[in-house]
């Protein structure tokens, strides 16, 4: 019989289971190559770990050897702080002395007698010349200003809590007494009224001013309802009056305070964190507790890799409603403690030395901890004075009864003398309180010497409340340009506008140029400006603050004072760059640092990123560039205890021998703008 032939269809399945072992064969050796690939990466990636683990361990090791090393170094480094305490002591108690020998007509607000034969004196005093007023004014202010500083600047071993009482019952007794001088003065002066009728009207108007008060009066003398409305031209406030009162006997006073003493005392004594310099026994426990946290760090890591009152109101009622102060401002503080109570337990390593807390502590962990404590706000009109805070002082916008007016006889003037002191004019009528009324509408011209970056917040101050609120306040419309805002409220009220107390904050960016011995510039770049601090000494001096590439605040500019001054001149000016005790609790916030030597401005490569979490301090491998955050740490860098001790490892001998050489004035000037403006955790 002859072979069959191979049909094609048989070519075709051989080829075909060919093709097949072929693929099978390829996809084994494939599957072959993957395991040992993968074998020979986790092999890498454990002896990766490995030596990782190594590495690490070792720098753990050696941050422990030199732990006790770089303790010493930081009290060694804490004595300058102690030395300019210890000026400062002296400093004051020299002043006092010199005080006393050159029998100074001033008292001295420090010393109880003094202070109260002041202001008994004062009050005895029947000079009702709203000038006089003025310039007794500006000695007032200055006795206030002293107390103030004195509750700021002094450390808690260097007054006494019955001090402290002390000072905020003067400086309360004294804003009192202030102001109960200025309604001797006005009532003095609206019993005279009718002496100083303006020809045109027929009613009386004046404006009065100095550096620190404009005060602004007019008298409704014809009652004629076309004179409703007026604007003070010296001063440029004004107002439109309901007809009702058109044709009242009714006076209007602006008096615009440039200073603020209204706001509860804690806010006006509001204080920055205070350098504390622990004892020898209190750094060598901290140093002990340090080095066990950090040896168990160590070894986590080798085991698993993985893880005001109302002006209308009596004197004696004005008084003690704001002698309320006193407590509240005790009890706001305690409440700032008990907020940052946790906080301050987790921080309490780095206390050791303050400049590691500038704040480069991980603050927003402790408002994660303090979440718990804090309460819902109760009314949304009440102001929160942590986040907003007034500025460029407060308005007393009174409706006022005019009394009957001097009458001149001959030679002689007869002025009715009353008990009642200074009555206010009740709008809206109180027996028809449920009845409609028309409200008032003030213009207010604001100060050239503030600055307000975006829509100013119109609070009235509450008496009973003793807070700010924003109901009954309408219709509110700002004029940039002309610096006006003009806007509606329900009756008259003692006005503040405020100013988001953040909002130059997080800071675009700082320097810390030196430029020359015991000399330095600090640059603070804000959304909005750009302020520049000279420091020199134990003083600073603001040099410039540039908004919209236009230099403003002059007045301000060339003049050497105390940090603690420039802080409170700038605050009062709308320049806040000085965070509060809760201000972390507004923001989110990260840090750099270069060595800089030389005054003219640093390269970009020539910054570097640090980490420090409160135990340990490291230079970061990752740049300001990088796309992704990443805790590894710099090639040939290791672990310190501190900032500083972080940063001398890559700067240069001349560099450090400025720092050890540098005047411990100087060194504490320049910690105490760094401390208040907090620029390495707000940037």
């Amino acid at each position: 019989m002859a072979p069959k032939k191979k049909t094609k269809s048989d070519a075709k399945k051989k080829a075909e289971l060919r093709r097949l072992q072929r693929e099978e064969e390829r996809m084994r050796r494939e599957q072959e190559e993957a395991k040992i690939q993968a074998e020979q990466e986790e092999a890498a990636r454990l002896e990766k770990e490995r030596l990782e683990q190594e590495k690490m361990a070792k720098l753990v090791a050696k941050a422990l050897e030199k732990r006790e090393a770089e303790l010493a170094e930081i009290n060694s480094l804490e004595q300058k702080f102690l030395s300019a305490e210890q000026w400062k002591i002296d400093y004051r108690a020299h002043a006092k002395w010199e005080h006393y020998l050159n029998c100074d007509e001033n008292p001295d607000p420090t010393v109880l007698r003094e202070i109260n034969t002041f202001m008994s004196l004062w009050r005895e005093d029947q000079n009702k010349n709203i000038k006089l007023v003025m310039e007794k004014g500006e000695q007032v202010l200055n006795l206030i200003e002293k107390l103030q500083f004195l509750l700021l600047d002094a450390s808690s071993n260097q007054i006494t809590e019955k001090e402290i009482v002390q000072y905020q019952e003067s400086i309360l007794e004294l804003q009192n007494l202030l102001h109960e001088k200025y309604n001797e003065a006005t009532e003095h002066l609206l019993k005279k009224a009718c002496m100083y009728e303006d020809s045109e009207t027929g009613n009386m108007h004046a404006v009065i001013k100095d550096k620190n008060v404009t005060f602004c009066i007019w008298v409704n003398l014809k009652k004629e309802v076309r004179f409703k409305s007026h604007v003070f031209y010296d001063a440029h406030h004004g107002f439109d009056l309901p007809e009702s009162l058109a044709v009242s006997s009714v006076a209007v006073r602006i008096l615009h305070t440039h200073y603020d003493h209204v706001s509860p005392l804690w806010l006006q004594c509001q204080s920055v964190p205070k350098l504390e310099v622990l004892d020898s026994k209190e750094l060598t426990q901290d140093s002990k507790d340090d080095v066990e946290e950090s040896g168990e760090e160590g070894n986590k890591v080798n085991e698993d890799p993985s893880m005001p009152e109302e002006p209308s109101m009596p004197a004696e009622e004005n008084t003690c409603g704001r002698r309320k102060s006193v407590v509240s401002f005790q009890e706001n503080i305690s409440s700032i403690a008990d907020v940052n109570e946790t906080g301050e337990e987790a921080e309490k390593e780095t206390e050791i030395l303050d400049i590691s807390s500038l704040s480069l502590v991980e603050e927003p962990l402790m408002q994660e901890e303090t979440s718990e404590k804090e309460e819902p706000k109760p009314d949304e009109n009440i102001v929160d004075l942590q986040q907003f805070v007034p500025v460029g002082g407060v308005y007393h916008i009174d409706a006022l009864q005019v009394p009957r007016q001097v009458k001149q006889i001959k030679d002689w003037s007869m002025v009715e003398v009353r008990d009642v002191g200074l009555e206010a004019y009740p709008y809206p009528p109180e027996e028809a309180e449920d009845a409609t009324h028309p409200p008032i509408e003030i213009t207010l011209r604001l100060s050239d010497k503030v600055m307000y970056f975006a829509t100013p917040v119109i609070a009235r101050w509450d008496p009973e409340g003793q807070q700010w609120r924003t109901d009954d306040i309408s219709s509110i419309i700002y004029e940039t340009k002309e610096k006006r805002i003009t806007f509606k409220m329900g009756a008259f009220y003692t006005i503040a506008l405020l100013q988001d107390a953040h909002i130059n904050m997080p800071y675009q960016g700082w320097e810390l140029q030196p430029t020359g011995t015991d000399e330095a510039l600090l640059i603070v770049t804000t959304v909005f400006a750009v302020i520049q601090i000279q420091i020199k000494g134990n003083q600073c001096m603001l040099s410039s603050v540039v908004v919209e590439e236009k230099q403003v605040l002059s007045h301000l500019t060339g003049k050497w004072t105390s940090p603690l001054n420039l802080r409170e001149v700038l605050k009062r000016a709308g320049v806040n760059i000085f965070p509060g005790e809760c201000s972390y609790t507004y923001l989110s916030l990260n840090k750099k640092v270069s060595e800089h030597l030389k005054a003219e401005s640093v390269k970009d490569k020539d910054w570097s990123l640090y980490l420090f979490n409160g135990q340990k301090a490291q230079k970061l491998k990752i740049t300001e560039s990088s796309e992704t955050f990443s805790e590894e740490i710099e090639e040939d860098s290791e672990f310190h205890s501190t900032i500083y001790h972080m940063l001398k490892d890559f700067s240069s001998k001349e560099a450090i021998d400025k720092v050890e050489t540098a005047s411990f004035l100087f060194i504490d000037a320049v910690y105490q703008l760094l401390l208040a403006t907090r620029v390495l955790t707000y940037s």
